[in-house]
């Protein structure tokens, strides 16, 4: 039997989706938004790959997997987090910690890549939270601002795309 490869994903705003294609693509996966697979479904795969956006440290859908984690714990599991931060150890930790559990911890290799922000796209509860985000990222000086946070105050002003098609390698290596 071939091993096979599932992506899978939930898109608030598109960032997500365009990763997901990006590696079903490079790994010639199959690729379903959550919405449309079931757990059943996934017994035909060894490898499954999520990924959802990153709002307040939580990962978009993860639900999914984690209500049905006890019947896939046994294959490779990826998760990758689009958001506005990029990939370093501390945010890989916080994310980890805010989405899964101990035993999923060890099990789960997670990836963050940073998507895309345009205000004027946003819903409302998102413009409400981004609008907070905004208000603490103001008062900091200039000079304790990261990079994230200049390029979040961009997106208040235009649409900001960092979405990098070249990022994925390091996940697609990781397969």
């Amino acid at each position: 039997m071939n091993k096979k490869t599932v992506v899978i994903y939930k898109s608030k705003y598109g960032s997500t989706k365009r990763y997901a294609g990006w590696i079903a693509l490079k790994l010639d996966a199959d690729l379903y938004e959550v919405r449309d697979i079931r757990v059943r479904d996934l017994d035909d795969y060894d490898t499954i790959i999520y990924g959802g956006g990153l709002y307040i440290g939580k990962i978009n859908g993860i639900k999914f997997l984690i209500d049905n984690y006890e019947k896939i714990k046994n294959k490779k599991i990826i998760v990758f987090a689009v958001g506005m931060e990029s990939n370093n150890i501390d945010i890989n930790k916080k994310t980890l910690d805010m989405n899964f559990d101990e035993d999923m911890i060890n099990n789960i290799n997670l990836f963050n890549f940073i998507g895309a922000f345009d205000y004027s796209k946003l819903n409302l509860i998102d413009k409400v939270l981004m609008k907070r985000l905004k208000s603490r990222i103001s008062k900091k000086n200039i000079t304790d601002m990261t990079d994230e946070d200049k390029i979040v105050l961009e997106g208040f002003d235009k649409l900001i795309d960092l979405c990098d098609k070249k990022s994925i390698h390091i996940l697609v290596k990781n397969i």
